[in-house]
Protein backbone atom coordinates (compact mmCIF):
# COMPACT_ATOMS: atom_id res chain seq x y z
CA UNK A 1 0.00 0.00 0.00
CA UNK A 2 1.32 3.45 -0.94
CA UNK A 3 1.86 5.64 2.16
CA UNK A 4 -0.30 8.75 2.33
CA UNK A 5 2.96 10.70 2.70
CA UNK A 6 6.66 9.79 2.75
CA UNK A 7 10.09 11.31 2.28
CA UNK A 8 13.12 9.77 0.59
CA UNK A 9 16.61 11.24 0.35
CA UNK A 10 19.79 9.84 -1.20
CA UNK A 11 22.24 12.41 -2.60
CA UNK A 12 25.34 10.16 -2.55
CA UNK A 13 27.07 9.74 -5.90
CA UNK A 14 28.20 6.15 -6.36
CA UNK A 15 31.35 5.11 -8.20
CA UNK A 16 31.09 1.34 -8.59
CA UNK A 17 33.23 -1.12 -10.49
CA UNK A 18 36.72 -2.45 -11.05
CA UNK A 19 39.23 0.41 -10.74
CA UNK A 20 36.50 2.74 -9.49
CA UNK A 21 39.14 4.36 -7.28
CA UNK A 22 40.89 5.81 -10.31
CA UNK A 23 37.86 8.06 -10.87
CA UNK A 24 38.03 9.55 -7.38
CA UNK A 25 40.49 12.39 -8.23
CA UNK A 26 38.22 13.62 -11.01
CA UNK A 27 35.25 13.73 -8.64
CA UNK A 28 37.26 15.52 -5.95
CA UNK A 29 38.25 18.13 -8.52
CA UNK A 30 34.55 18.75 -9.22
CA UNK A 31 34.09 19.29 -5.48
CA UNK A 32 36.94 21.86 -5.55
CA UNK A 33 39.09 19.69 -3.30
CA UNK A 34 42.86 19.60 -3.70
CA UNK A 35 44.17 18.86 -0.17
CA UNK A 36 42.31 15.78 1.08
CA UNK A 37 42.86 14.16 4.44
CA UNK A 38 42.70 10.35 4.56
CA UNK A 39 41.14 8.67 7.59
CA UNK A 40 41.91 4.96 7.95
CA UNK A 41 43.49 2.52 10.41
CA UNK A 42 46.93 0.96 10.69
CA UNK A 43 45.76 -2.51 9.68
CA UNK A 44 44.56 -1.27 6.31
CA UNK A 45 47.85 0.50 5.79
CA UNK A 46 49.77 -2.66 6.68
CA UNK A 47 47.87 -4.79 4.15
CA UNK A 48 48.43 -2.20 1.43
CA UNK A 49 44.98 -0.73 0.86
CA UNK A 50 46.07 2.77 1.81
CA UNK A 51 48.80 2.52 -0.81
CA UNK A 52 46.24 1.62 -3.49
CA UNK A 53 44.26 4.77 -2.67
CA UNK A 54 47.35 6.97 -2.68
CA UNK A 55 48.44 5.53 -6.02
CA UNK A 56 45.03 6.28 -7.52
CA UNK A 57 45.29 9.88 -6.35
CA UNK A 58 48.88 10.21 -7.49
CA UNK A 59 48.00 8.98 -10.98
CA UNK A 60 45.97 12.19 -11.38
CA UNK A 61 48.54 14.45 -9.74
CA UNK A 62 46.73 14.62 -6.39
CA UNK A 63 48.47 13.99 -3.07
CA UNK A 64 47.21 13.60 0.47
CA UNK A 65 47.65 16.66 2.66
CA UNK A 66 47.39 14.49 5.79
CA UNK A 67 46.75 10.94 6.94
CA UNK A 68 45.09 9.97 10.23
CA UNK A 69 45.37 6.29 11.22
CA UNK A 70 44.76 6.25 14.98
CA UNK A 71 41.18 4.97 14.78
CA UNK A 72 40.18 2.10 17.11
CA UNK A 73 37.34 -0.37 16.47
CA UNK A 74 35.01 1.90 18.46
CA UNK A 75 35.60 5.55 17.67
CA UNK A 76 35.29 8.23 20.35
CA UNK A 77 34.94 11.98 20.68
CA UNK A 78 38.65 12.11 21.55
CA UNK A 79 39.58 10.42 18.28
CA UNK A 80 37.38 12.83 16.34
CA UNK A 81 38.91 15.83 18.11
CA UNK A 82 42.44 14.60 17.36
CA UNK A 83 41.54 14.18 13.69
CA UNK A 84 40.13 17.71 13.70
CA UNK A 85 43.36 19.17 15.02
CA UNK A 86 45.39 17.47 12.30
CA UNK A 87 42.91 18.51 9.60
CA UNK A 88 43.29 22.17 10.55
CA UNK A 89 47.07 22.02 11.04
CA UNK A 90 47.53 20.52 7.56
CA UNK A 91 45.12 23.01 5.97
CA UNK A 92 43.02 20.22 4.46
CA UNK A 93 39.93 20.87 2.36
CA UNK A 94 38.30 17.43 2.01
CA UNK A 95 37.84 14.12 3.83
CA UNK A 96 38.43 10.62 2.44
CA UNK A 97 37.40 7.73 4.69
CA UNK A 98 38.93 4.31 3.94
CA UNK A 99 37.63 1.59 6.22
CA UNK A 100 34.64 0.11 7.96
CA UNK A 101 32.06 1.53 10.31
CA UNK A 102 34.39 3.04 12.92
CA UNK A 103 36.52 4.86 10.36
CA UNK A 104 33.47 6.18 8.54
CA UNK A 105 31.81 7.28 11.78
CA UNK A 106 35.01 9.12 12.74
CA UNK A 107 35.01 10.84 9.36
CA UNK A 108 31.39 11.88 9.82
CA UNK A 109 32.28 13.29 13.23
CA UNK A 110 35.17 15.17 11.67
CA UNK A 111 32.82 16.58 9.06
CA UNK A 112 30.66 17.95 11.86
CA UNK A 113 33.69 19.56 13.55
CA UNK A 114 34.94 21.25 10.39
CA UNK A 115 31.56 22.08 8.88
CA UNK A 116 30.26 23.60 12.10
CA UNK A 117 33.62 25.34 12.74
CA UNK A 118 33.67 23.98 16.27
CA UNK A 119 36.06 22.11 18.56
CA UNK A 120 33.35 20.13 20.32
CA UNK A 121 30.79 17.89 18.64
CA UNK A 122 28.92 17.11 21.87
CA UNK A 123 26.39 19.86 21.27
CA UNK A 124 25.34 18.14 18.04
CA UNK A 125 24.33 14.79 19.54
CA UNK A 126 20.88 13.71 18.41
CA UNK A 127 18.80 14.14 15.28
CA UNK A 128 18.72 17.03 12.83
CA UNK A 129 20.83 19.39 14.94
CA UNK A 130 23.72 19.74 12.48
CA UNK A 131 23.52 22.87 10.31
CA UNK A 132 26.96 23.28 8.73
CA UNK A 133 28.42 26.70 8.10
CA UNK A 134 30.40 25.37 5.15
CA UNK A 135 30.45 22.32 2.94
CA UNK A 136 33.27 19.83 3.52
CA UNK A 137 33.79 17.49 0.52
CA UNK A 138 33.53 13.91 1.77
CA UNK A 139 34.28 10.60 0.02
CA UNK A 140 33.93 7.13 1.53
CA UNK A 141 35.72 3.99 0.37
CA UNK A 142 34.23 1.06 2.34
CA UNK A 143 36.44 -1.95 3.10
CA UNK A 144 33.58 -4.09 4.38
CA UNK A 145 30.22 -4.88 2.80
CA UNK A 146 27.72 -4.64 5.59
CA UNK A 147 27.19 -1.40 7.49
CA UNK A 148 26.15 0.67 4.48
CA UNK A 149 27.65 3.66 6.32
CA UNK A 150 28.76 5.10 2.99
CA UNK A 151 25.10 5.85 2.28
CA UNK A 152 23.62 6.50 5.73
CA UNK A 153 22.93 9.63 7.71
CA UNK A 154 24.04 8.24 11.07
CA UNK A 155 27.31 8.26 13.00
CA UNK A 156 27.85 6.39 16.28
CA UNK A 157 30.64 7.83 18.41
CA UNK A 158 31.51 6.85 21.98
CA UNK A 159 32.14 9.04 24.99
CA UNK A 160 34.47 6.85 27.12
CA UNK A 161 34.13 8.82 30.35
CA UNK A 162 30.34 8.71 30.21
CA UNK A 163 30.39 5.08 29.02
CA UNK A 164 27.84 5.77 26.30
CA UNK A 165 27.67 5.54 22.54
CA UNK A 166 26.09 8.63 21.03
CA UNK A 167 24.15 8.86 17.80
CA UNK A 168 24.50 11.80 15.44
CA UNK A 169 21.74 11.82 12.83
CA UNK A 170 21.63 14.33 10.00
CA UNK A 171 21.28 14.43 6.24
CA UNK A 172 24.42 16.56 6.33
CA UNK A 173 26.39 13.43 7.32
CA UNK A 174 25.68 11.71 4.02
CA UNK A 175 28.89 11.59 1.96
CA UNK A 176 29.25 13.25 -1.42
CA UNK A 177 30.84 10.13 -2.90
CA UNK A 178 30.81 6.39 -2.24
CA UNK A 179 33.54 4.43 -4.03
CA UNK A 180 32.77 0.72 -4.39
CA UNK A 181 35.93 -0.97 -5.64
CA UNK A 182 36.23 -4.78 -5.24
CA UNK A 183 39.95 -4.46 -4.43
CA UNK A 184 38.98 -2.87 -1.12
CA UNK A 185 37.12 -5.92 0.26
CA UNK A 186 39.08 -8.84 -1.19
CA UNK A 187 41.25 -9.17 1.92
CA UNK A 188 38.25 -9.41 4.27
CA UNK A 189 38.36 -12.86 5.98
CA UNK A 190 35.49 -15.31 5.36
CA UNK A 191 34.07 -14.97 8.89
CA UNK A 192 33.89 -11.15 8.66
CA UNK A 193 32.57 -11.37 5.11
CA UNK A 194 29.69 -13.51 6.35
CA UNK A 195 28.99 -11.42 9.44
CA UNK A 196 28.96 -8.09 7.63
CA UNK A 197 26.93 -9.57 4.79
CA UNK A 198 24.26 -10.71 7.23
CA UNK A 199 24.24 -7.21 8.70
CA UNK A 200 23.36 -5.91 5.24
CA UNK A 201 20.61 -8.54 4.93
CA UNK A 202 19.05 -7.39 8.21
CA UNK A 203 19.20 -3.77 7.03
CA UNK A 204 17.32 -4.77 3.88
CA UNK A 205 14.71 -7.01 5.54
CA UNK A 206 13.97 -4.52 8.30
CA UNK A 207 14.04 -1.69 5.79
CA UNK A 208 11.38 -3.54 3.78
CA UNK A 209 9.11 -4.16 6.76
CA UNK A 210 9.51 -1.26 9.23
CA UNK A 211 6.78 1.31 9.58
CA UNK A 212 8.47 4.10 7.60
CA UNK A 213 8.93 1.93 4.50
CA UNK A 214 7.96 3.43 1.16
CA UNK A 215 8.10 2.37 -2.52
CA UNK A 216 11.61 3.75 -3.05
CA UNK A 217 13.14 2.19 0.05
CA UNK A 218 11.38 -1.06 -0.91
CA UNK A 219 13.11 -1.05 -4.28
CA UNK A 220 16.56 -0.61 -2.75
CA UNK A 221 15.91 -3.25 -0.07
CA UNK A 222 14.61 -5.79 -2.59
CA UNK A 223 17.58 -5.37 -4.92
CA UNK A 224 19.98 -5.74 -1.98
CA UNK A 225 18.36 -9.00 -0.85
CA UNK A 226 18.55 -10.52 -4.33
CA UNK A 227 22.26 -9.71 -4.54
CA UNK A 228 22.95 -11.08 -1.07
CA UNK A 229 21.13 -14.34 -1.86
CA UNK A 230 23.27 -14.96 -4.91
CA UNK A 231 26.64 -13.50 -3.96
CA UNK A 232 27.22 -13.68 -0.19
CA UNK A 233 27.96 -17.44 -0.15
CA UNK A 234 30.30 -16.95 -3.12
CA UNK A 235 32.20 -14.12 -1.42
CA UNK A 236 32.61 -16.23 1.74
CA UNK A 237 33.93 -19.26 -0.13
CA UNK A 238 36.22 -17.29 -2.46
CA UNK A 239 37.27 -13.84 -1.30
CA UNK A 240 39.02 -13.21 -4.61
CA UNK A 241 35.75 -13.50 -6.54
CA UNK A 242 35.67 -9.95 -7.92
CA UNK A 243 32.09 -10.20 -9.15
CA UNK A 244 30.86 -11.40 -5.75
CA UNK A 245 32.81 -8.73 -3.88
CA UNK A 246 31.45 -5.94 -6.06
CA UNK A 247 27.91 -7.31 -5.80
CA UNK A 248 28.10 -7.40 -2.01
CA UNK A 249 29.47 -3.85 -1.90
CA UNK A 250 26.47 -2.73 -3.93
CA UNK A 251 24.09 -4.74 -1.75
CA UNK A 252 25.43 -3.16 1.44
CA UNK A 253 25.09 0.33 -0.01
CA UNK A 254 21.55 -0.26 -1.26
CA UNK A 255 20.50 -1.74 2.07
CA UNK A 256 22.00 1.33 3.74
CA UNK A 257 19.97 3.64 1.50
CA UNK A 258 16.84 1.61 2.28
CA UNK A 259 17.10 1.70 6.06
CA UNK A 260 18.24 5.33 6.12
CA UNK A 261 14.80 6.15 4.76
CA UNK A 262 12.64 3.43 6.32
CA UNK A 263 14.59 2.81 9.56
CA UNK A 264 15.41 -0.50 11.30
CA UNK A 265 13.47 -2.32 13.99
CA UNK A 266 13.55 -4.94 16.72
CA UNK A 267 16.53 -6.94 15.41
CA UNK A 268 18.66 -3.83 15.75
CA UNK A 269 17.15 -2.78 19.08
CA UNK A 270 18.06 -6.12 20.66
CA UNK A 271 21.32 -6.35 18.72
CA UNK A 272 22.49 -2.95 19.96
CA UNK A 273 21.69 -4.09 23.51
CA UNK A 274 23.64 -7.32 23.02
CA UNK A 275 26.61 -5.24 21.93
CA UNK A 276 26.37 -2.82 24.81
CA UNK A 277 25.74 -5.33 27.59
CA UNK A 278 27.57 -8.45 26.38
CA UNK A 279 30.01 -7.04 23.79
CA UNK A 280 28.54 -9.17 20.99
CA UNK A 281 29.85 -8.12 17.57
CA UNK A 282 27.09 -6.36 15.66
CA UNK A 283 27.04 -8.62 12.60
CA UNK A 284 26.98 -11.74 14.80
CA UNK A 285 24.06 -10.36 16.80
CA UNK A 286 22.18 -9.61 13.58
CA UNK A 287 22.75 -13.13 12.26
CA UNK A 288 21.58 -14.78 15.47
CA UNK A 289 18.54 -12.59 16.16
CA UNK A 290 17.08 -12.16 12.66
CA UNK A 291 15.03 -15.39 12.33
CA UNK A 292 13.75 -15.14 15.91
CA UNK A 293 12.52 -11.57 15.45
CA UNK A 294 10.99 -12.49 12.09
CA UNK A 295 9.04 -15.25 13.84
CA UNK A 296 7.88 -12.74 16.45
CA UNK A 297 6.75 -10.31 13.75
CA UNK A 298 5.21 -12.97 11.50
CA UNK A 299 1.58 -12.50 12.53
CA UNK A 300 1.82 -8.81 11.59
CA UNK A 301 4.25 -8.91 8.67
CA UNK A 302 3.51 -12.33 7.18
CA UNK A 303 2.34 -10.85 3.89
CA UNK A 304 5.47 -8.69 3.54
CA UNK A 305 7.75 -11.60 4.44
CA UNK A 306 5.83 -13.71 1.95
CA UNK A 307 6.66 -11.23 -0.81
CA UNK A 308 10.31 -11.30 0.21
CA UNK A 309 10.45 -15.06 -0.34
CA UNK A 310 10.86 -14.33 -4.05
CA UNK A 311 13.97 -12.22 -3.38
CA UNK A 312 15.31 -14.55 -0.67
CA UNK A 313 14.84 -17.90 -2.39
CA UNK A 314 14.19 -17.24 -6.08
CA UNK A 315 11.20 -17.85 -8.38
CA UNK A 316 11.14 -21.64 -8.23
CA UNK A 317 10.79 -21.83 -4.44
CA UNK A 318 8.35 -18.93 -4.44
CA UNK A 319 6.10 -20.53 -7.05
CA UNK A 320 6.17 -23.91 -5.30
CA UNK A 321 5.16 -22.46 -1.92
CA UNK A 322 1.45 -21.84 -1.18
CA UNK A 323 0.72 -18.17 -0.57
CA UNK A 324 -0.26 -18.71 3.06
CA UNK A 325 3.07 -20.44 3.78
CA UNK A 326 5.42 -17.99 2.11
CA UNK A 327 6.10 -15.86 5.19
CA UNK A 328 7.18 -18.88 7.22
CA UNK A 329 9.18 -20.16 4.25
CA UNK A 330 11.04 -16.83 4.11
CA UNK A 331 12.13 -17.32 7.72
CA UNK A 332 13.20 -20.90 6.97
CA UNK A 333 15.24 -19.58 4.02
CA UNK A 334 17.03 -17.09 6.29
CA UNK A 335 17.82 -19.92 8.72
CA UNK A 336 19.18 -22.06 5.88
CA UNK A 337 21.47 -19.24 4.70
CA UNK A 338 22.79 -18.80 8.24
CA UNK A 339 23.39 -22.55 8.50
CA UNK A 340 25.32 -22.61 5.22
CA UNK A 341 27.50 -19.74 6.39
CA UNK A 342 28.06 -21.47 9.72
CA UNK A 343 29.31 -24.54 7.91
CA UNK A 344 31.48 -22.46 5.57
CA UNK A 345 33.22 -20.23 8.12
CA UNK A 346 31.88 -20.77 11.63
CA UNK A 347 29.41 -17.90 11.71
CA UNK A 348 27.61 -18.26 15.09
CA UNK A 349 23.97 -19.29 15.25
CA UNK A 350 23.25 -18.95 18.99
CA UNK A 351 23.92 -16.27 21.58
CA UNK A 352 25.76 -18.79 23.73
CA UNK A 353 28.17 -19.27 20.82
CA UNK A 354 29.35 -15.68 21.34
CA UNK A 355 29.64 -15.86 25.12
CA UNK A 356 26.21 -14.62 26.24
CA UNK A 357 25.12 -16.16 29.54
CA UNK A 358 21.50 -16.55 30.59
CA UNK A 359 21.91 -14.23 33.57
CA UNK A 360 22.64 -11.35 31.15
CA UNK A 361 19.34 -11.65 29.31
CA UNK A 362 17.27 -9.39 31.64
CA UNK A 363 19.85 -6.59 31.34
CA UNK A 364 19.93 -6.98 27.55
CA UNK A 365 16.14 -6.91 27.36
CA UNK A 366 15.84 -3.78 29.52
CA UNK A 367 18.49 -2.03 27.45
CA UNK A 368 16.72 -2.97 24.21
CA UNK A 369 13.50 -1.31 25.39
CA UNK A 370 15.30 2.05 25.47
CA UNK A 371 16.59 1.73 21.90
CA UNK A 372 14.95 4.03 19.35
CA UNK A 373 14.85 1.30 16.71
CA UNK A 374 12.13 -0.41 18.73
CA UNK A 375 9.72 2.37 17.80
CA UNK A 376 9.98 1.54 14.09
CA UNK A 377 9.29 -2.18 14.39
CA UNK A 378 6.01 -3.23 12.73
CA UNK A 379 4.89 -4.96 15.95
CA UNK A 380 5.14 -3.55 19.46
CA UNK A 381 7.33 -5.43 21.91
CA UNK A 382 7.48 -5.31 25.71
CA UNK A 383 9.99 -6.65 28.21
CA UNK A 384 8.53 -10.15 28.28
CA UNK A 385 8.48 -10.32 24.47
CA UNK A 386 12.14 -9.34 24.20
CA UNK A 387 13.11 -11.78 26.95
CA UNK A 388 11.33 -14.58 25.12
CA UNK A 389 13.15 -13.78 21.89
CA UNK A 390 16.48 -13.76 23.73
CA UNK A 391 15.77 -17.11 25.39
CA UNK A 392 14.90 -18.62 22.02
CA UNK A 393 18.14 -17.24 20.56
CA UNK A 394 20.33 -18.39 23.46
Amino acid sequence: MLPRYYEFYNPVKVLSGENALENLPHELEHLHASRPMLLTNRELTQIGLTGVVEAALKSAGLALAARFEDIPPDSSVHVVNAAGRLYREANCDAIIALGGGSVIDTAKGLRILIGQETDDIMQYVGADIVKPKRHVPFAVIPTTAGTGSEATLVAVIAHPERKVKMEFVSHHLLPDLAVLDPRMTQSLPPRLTASTGMDALVHAIEGYTCIQRNPLSDAYAWAAIELIREYLPRAVVNGRDTEARLAMANAALMAGVAFSNSMVGLVHAIGHACGGVARVAHGDAMTILLPHVMEYNLDVTGERYGRLLLALAGPDVYAATPAAERGAKAIATVRELSRRLNEACGLPLRLQDVGVKEDLLPDIARTALNDGALLMNPKEAGLDDVLQILKQAL
